[in-house]
């Protein structure tokens, strides 16, 4: 089958392209999808380059990439959830129980998989795993955000931050966000109601006295923990939680390790169909083209997800 992988760590020279990878086989409790889309993540890159081989270490060959939307080719001993023709969207990274998703073929748990919202296309569904789980764990469930509450959202117009103003406005949220300048009329489009040039402005003297604040990109963290009232809460998914300055400020600070669930992917659908998330993507590239949809991903300043199709 086709796939895309690595035998060793290192930058996108290292990626692989073949039409003679083994075919994964479902265990009990997964299934065999035939994908049809799969986006990119930053954890893609940083598990490629080898910065986590210490705590998550690489078996090679490894397939690349998590996030998938595909159709159910054969299902494992004790599925009951799911059948054969199923579209399905999820994750399958290898460090997660599956055989990465950027294949013909993958293998993942039932516990990482979810049915596709009906509403969108393929290559939709698959920006959406990582990226609105990552919203939908932070604002829903560690900021609990209230109708009327102050949110600032960093990086409004990347993968994380796209999904998370929407779901922000849904709940009755004044949101607040920080972008590169020349991409604030699609702050405004995804339902900004402040946009901060992040180029030209300083937003600890622009936000104050607010409720919660998601930090999508490191260097915003430090400026983050002043800009919230006593009580607040910091959710980062970027950058490393300061206890000492949390406990200054009076704040809560959660450094947030998104794992899509299956609830949460049945959540996502249903936000999805029901008109409160709309994907957002880039550019989609071919499976050939791999490689340098991962250059591109890596190197300019993507608004929204990159994705790569299949078959």
């Amino acid at each position: 089958m086709k796939a895309a992988y690595i035998e060793q760590y290192g930058g996108t020279d290292e990626i692989q392209l073949v039409n003679d990878f083994a075919k994964p086989a479902p265990g009990a409790g997964q299934v065999l999808v035939e994908v049809k889309a799969v986006s990119l993540n930053r954890i893609d890159t940083i598990l490629r380059a080898g910065y986590m081989q210490q705590m998550m270490p690489i078996k090679f060959p490894s397939v690349v990439a998590g996030d998938f939307a595909g159709i159910i080719s054969q299902v494992g001993d004790g599925v009951t959830a799911f059948n054969v023709g199923d579209e399905v969207y999820g994750q399958a990274g290898a460090l997660m129980g599956g055989t990465g998703a950027l294949a013909e073929f993958t293998v993942t748990a039932i516990d990482k998989l979810a049915k596709k919202p009906s509403s969108i296309s393929m290559e939709e569904a698959a920006s959406l795993p990582l990226t609105a789980a990552s919203a939908v764990q932070a604002i829903e469930e560690h900021m609990a955000l209230q109708r009327g509450q102050k949110i600032l959202v960093h990086g409004g117009t990347g993968g994380i931050g796209s999904f998370a103003i929407q779901l922000a406005k849904h709940h009755g949220a004044y949101v607040a966000t920080t972008v590169d300048g020349q991409f604030a009329a699609l702050a405004k489009e995804l339902g900004a109601d402040e946009v901060i040039d992040y180029k030209s402005q300083d937003f600890t003297n622009i936000i104050k006295e607010y409720d919660a604040v998601l930090v999508t990109v490191a260097d915003a963290a430090a400026g983050s923990y002043g800009v919230l009232k006593n009580g607040g809460v910091l959710v980062l998914l970027a950058g490393m939680a300061d206890e000492e300055a949390a406990k200054e400020h009076g704040v809560t600070a959660v450094q947030q390790m998104t794992q899509a669930s299956s609830l949460q992917l049945q959540r996502i659908a249903f936000l999805v169909d029901s008109g409160v998330l709309k994907p957002l993507i880039d550019k989609t590239f071919s499976f050939d083209e791999t490689k340098k949809a991962y250059d591109y991903f890596e190197q300019e300043n993507p608004k929204g997800k990159v994705v790569v199709t299949l078959n």
